[in-house]
């Protein structure tokens, strides 16, 4: 490695420990506003992690008997692991370039919002006990809080596609996607319907900035593309938000039919609104209070 590359590496590394912690403070932050209940995945099943023991009853098998338990009691009992598959949580914040995007209605860009909305979700998930993990990263699932500082790391280090690529996740695990998601739906459907089929009740996050929800914009305007070439000029903008509206309902539309389709739910949120009530409801769903 030569001196230059040195110097950039560590430059580099120490950008990323400045942007680092703020993203955890903040994600810990809005996690501790949410009232935390119990989650409702913990049960007992098929796993290698112990859960707890429970008393012998007529059906169960001897062989899950835990002999030196009940020989320090006077009732015999069961050792029961816990269903590691029905408690693993995983996050994705896109890492695509139109992420970046943020127009004067707001202060932060969607990137840094749909990771915070993440880490948060996953700072939630590990106060319960449970496992997290981001999804495409090398990194294990774990429950440890070490694993957010992997988690962040990994979003603040990524720039790449605009979806998800399907990952081998365990049946019945739960995932959290939040993106712009304004790709075309067969690219959309391509990429979230390998992750349904495996048994992952998903939870898509449109992350938007109220530009692109309004299109506030008036007079001569030339757009660009944040991820392209393509470039547009328009002599009137404002003369454009009837179409783009209507765009934008029937991107939106498609986008709702397919979650409907997959059985997972669909929410939007712009990046002008605080991320409390978007994690309120995250939580809920992942919970399943809201289906209660």
């Amino acid at each position: 490695m030569t001196q230059a590359q040195a110097l950039a590496l560590s430059d580099r590394a120490a950008a990323v420990s400045r942007v680092l912690p703020p993203l955890l403070v903040e994600a810990e932050r809005i996690a501790a506003t949410v009232i935390l209940g119990e989650h409702g995945r913990k049960r007992a099943g098929p796993g290698e992690s112990f859960w707890q023991y429970r008393p012998y009853s007529f059906g169960d098998s001897t062989q899950r008997i835990d002999w030196h338990k009940s020989a320090r009691s006077d009732r015999v009992f069961i050792r029961e692991n816990e269903w590691e598959a029905a408690n693993t949580l995983w996050v994705w914040a896109s890492p695509s370039v139109s992420m970046d995007f943020c127009s004067h209605l707001s202060k932060v860009t969607k990137r840094e919002r749909a990771q915070l909305i993440s880490l948060a979700v996953a700072s939630l998930a590990v106060r319960a006990q449970e496992r997290v993990g981001a999804l495409g990263s090398p990194h294990a699932p774990d429950h440890a809080r070490s694993q957010l500082v992997r988690i962040a790391d990994w979003f603040m280090k990524r720039e790449g596609a605009a979806l998800p690529s399907f990952t081998r996740m365990p049946r019945f695990s739960s995932a959290v996607l939040a993106g712009d998601f304004f790709d075309s739906m067969d690219d959309i459907t391509r990429a979230l319907t390998p992750i349904a089929q495996a048994g992952v009740k998903g939870h898509l996050v449109q992350v938007v900035d109220p530009a692109e929800e309004t299109l506030p914009y008036a007079g001569r305007v030339e757009f660009h593309e944040m991820a392209g070439p393509l470039k547009f000029l328009s002599s009137k903008a404002e003369t454009l938000r009837g179409v783009y509206a209507e765009k934008l309902a029937s991107h939106r539309a498609g986008l709702r039919g397919l979650c409907n389709r997959i059985g997972w739910s669909f929410s939007i949120h712009r990046t002008d609104e605080p991320p409390t009530p978007m994690l309120l409801k995250l939580h809920a769903l992942i919970s399943g209070e809201a289906a209660r």
